[in-house]
């Protein structure tokens, strides 16, 4: 019994984070709005940098349970410049932890409040988060032939026009990578095979159009492309046969403790513009992380595997920089609901925040 205690426990150690990371976000959209509405009449520039603020307190929170809270040790391969640059961010994709490694790498160049996603348009319609994630610069995209190229283009070009930082975050498989998906994996190897590809086993086929437009629109502004190649160490269970990577309530449950992260920076100059020149490069950079993967996984050297090529730095993200944030949302949070106008409020702001932001997709599509 004491046994099943301990492990009903263990099990919840999510609870405390997602309590405050979702409770707090009825919070973060008031705070948010209230800049919006002051900042109507004042120049987009000005509105931009200070939502960026905003958005970096809300992501330190986030980084404090992810970071601090799991005392998940992250070993990071690669020279990541310490200057905010305006890039695009690839990376093999197999988790929905993937979206907080790249906030991980981003506030280690102060750039967290830079970061932007391309996203799935299903996830748009997710409650308060859908709705300000397009604000902050986020862009839905549909996948294959319902890809609409234009409004990408249109979107990232107006963030040029206004010169606003850069952090996109792009993950071209398109899908999440999961091992024990044979059909998906099939299929992926077979579109590869097919076009005369290179066949890939630990990632999938990547797809070139998010990729090339976002690079078309914004070639002007940016400084450089980011290849990221991750693993989440504690999923392994032999040469080439690990368990699924964590979900985000495991991985707050620590059922990761180590994250490996390869950097490589590709200057600007270096990527080739046409399309169908980049989809060859796009592949042949899923080729490295392939090589990656497969020398962590199943190198018949016992001393190269588990590990990337080359020596990994241990990198730690201060809590001075994570749990003021926690401390402000919390408290914030917690005085609203001391009151019974205050509890109006926030549950007025979860279900008004909701339908409206839904209704804004509807006009807007």
């Amino acid at each position: 019994m004491l046994l099943s205690l301990v492990l009903h426990t263990y099990s919840m150690r999510y609870l405390l984070p997602s309590v405050l990371l979702l409770g707090s976000a009825p919070t973060y959209l008031l705070a948010w709005t209230l800049w919006r509405v002051l900042s109507a009449l004042m120049p987009a520039r000005l509105y931009q940098r200070v939502d960026d603020r905003l958005y970096c307190v809300y992501q330190n929170m986030v980084l404090f349970f992810f970071e601090n809270y799991t005392g998940v040790q992250i070993l990071l391969y690669g020279d990541l410049p310490k200057n905010k640059e305006n890039v695009i961010y690839l990376a093999n994709h197999q988790s929905t932890v993937d979206w907080i490694v790249a906030d991980m790498l981003a506030a280690r160049q102060d750039a967290l409040g830079h970061v932007r996603y391309v996203l799935k348009d299903k996830l748009k319609w997710l409650p308060l988060y859908g709705f300000y994630f397009a604000q902050h610069g986020g862009i839905y995209v549909k996948r294959s032939a319902k890809f609409n190229d234009k409004e990408m283009r249109s979107k990232l070009q107006s963030y040029v026009n206004a010169g606003t930082p850069m952090y996109l975050v792009i993950f071209p498989e398109g899908t999440r990578y999961n091992a024990t998906y044979t059909k998906l994996l099939s299929a992926s190897q077979a579109f590869a095979a097919q076009r005369g590809l290179a066949v890939l086993k630990h990632v999938l086929t990547p797809r070139i159009k998010a990729t090339h437009v976002a690079f078309d629109s914004m070639k002007s502004h940016l400084d450089a492309i980011y290849d990221v190649t991750v693993v989440y160490e504690g999923n392994e269970k032999g040469s080439g046969k690990y368990s699924n990577p964590p979900s985000m309530t495991e991985f707050l449950c620590k059922q990761c403790p180590k994250l490996h992260i390869h950097f490589d920076r590709i200057d600007r100059n270096e990527v080739p513009e046409e399309q169908e020149h980049m989809k060859k490069w796009l592949h042949e950079r899923f080729e490295i992380k392939d090589r990656l993967l497969i020398e962590f996984y199943d190198s018949p050297d016992p001393e190269r595997r588990n590990k990337f090529p080359g020596k990994s730095v241990h990198s730690r993200l201060s809590v001075k920089k994570t749990l003021p944030s926690v401390l402000i949302l919390g408290s914030l949070t917690a005085v609203m609901l001391m009151t019974e106008s205050g509890r109006k409020l926030y549950m007025g702001t979860c279900l008004y925040g909701t339908l409206l932001g839904c209704l804004w997709f509807v006009i807007k599509a």
